[in-house]
């Protein structure tokens, strides 16, 4: 999805989106809601197995997963939906454009991959000079990932490769027939390349940008405002999912089938090789941070828009939850 689509499909839904957002909740009001939360077929949304781990107290929660980022935020846009995991620029950009939502809590840390086909003349970043790279959106973590590392061994995202946006289940493919000479992308779509031994990994995101921040919860703020207790349990539960999936990964993995269709083993694989390829620690979101996001989308010309990062961030369930 380019910047353009993007920012049309946000203008044309917005004002639908803070009707949905009264018609779905209402006033305010004392009963259980039903919190549908948005997720993509990828490790970074794992915490999403909380669903079968807890029995709620304050709300029923519902997962929707969605095939691609385009769905997801189109739902969250439009109030079909009252929470998501978002890529950090895409939530930055429907801010921006006025949708009342706030990042609540980092989804994960780390998490992707620059994956290169086996072609023993690809051995070193420099040796993608002229080569096709694949990424899921250039409004995402993963442009901001690219750039960086391409400017920190002297290339240009914009003269030296060429960035082709492709929708993430299509790259293994795409990169085993040629069509694609490296990809980088959330996980597992990196393993996939691995274990199928038509890829491999030349660097980790981690390596790119130590812990960063990538995918993140949003919540619309009339739940926030008018069910406080729902989301302090729903971020709570997500927070203790976050500590099993670290001390269990072939548990999580078995557990992940049910959510987001991918094979365990793979899933494992993920969580497992290398350490930290994808990490579920410390998922408070710091204001800092989303700043740092922000000003690599100026630096790399994806956007020239800013977002007033207190207006959109709202870190006090995710600290409560390693409070408790």
């Amino acid at each position: 999805m380019n910047r353009r689509n993007f920012l049309k499909l946000s203008g044309a839904t917005l004002a639908a989106s803070a009707l949905a957002g009264v018609s779905v909740l209402g006033c305010k009001s004392s009963s259980k809601p039903v919190l549908k939360i948005g997720h993509l077929p990828l490790t970074d949304h794992l915490t999403i197995i909380a669903h079968s781990q807890f029995e709620y107290q304050h709300l029923t929660l519902e997962p929707v997963k969605f095939s691609s980022w385009p769905e997801l935020l189109e739902a969250l846009r439009s109030g079909a939906i009252q929470g998501g995991f978002a890529l950090t620029p895409f939530g930055l950009a429907l801010r921006q454009k006025g949708a009342p939502i706030k990042l609540v809590q980092a989804g994960h840390r780390n998490g992707s991959s620059l994956t290169i086909k086996n072609d023993p003349a690809i051995t070193k970043l420099e040796d993608l000079r002229g080569k096709t790279i694949a990424i899921p959106s250039r409004f995402s973590t993963h442009n901001i990932l690219l750039s960086k590392l391409l400017h920190e061994h002297g290339l240009s995202a914009d003269k030296d490769v060429k960035v082709l946006e492709m929708g993430p289940p299509e790259m293994v493919n795409a990169l085993s027939t040629g069509r694609i000479d490296a990809f980088i992308v959330a996980e597992p779509f990196g393993a996939q390349a691995e274990i199928l031994k038509v890829g491999k990994a030349l660097v980790y995101s981690k390596d790119v940008w130590k812990d960063h921040i990538c995918c993140g919860l949003n919540l619309h703020e009339t739940v926030i405002n008018q069910h406080p207790e729902a989301v302090e349990e729903l971020v709570g539960n997500f927070v203790k999912t976050a500590n099993f999936i670290e001390a269990n990964p072939k548990e999580a993995a078995q557990l992940s089938t049910r959510y987001l269709g991918q094979k365990p083993e793979v899933i494992q694989y993920v969580l497992e090789t290398p350490k930290d390829r994808v990490s579920f620690r410390d998922l408070v979101p710091t204001a800092s941070e989303i700043q740092t996001t922000q000003d690599y989308l100026v630096q790399f010309g994806i956007s020239k828009e800013r977002v007033d990062v207190a207006s959109y961030l709202d870190d006090r369930f995710a600290r409560k939850a390693y409070q408790a």
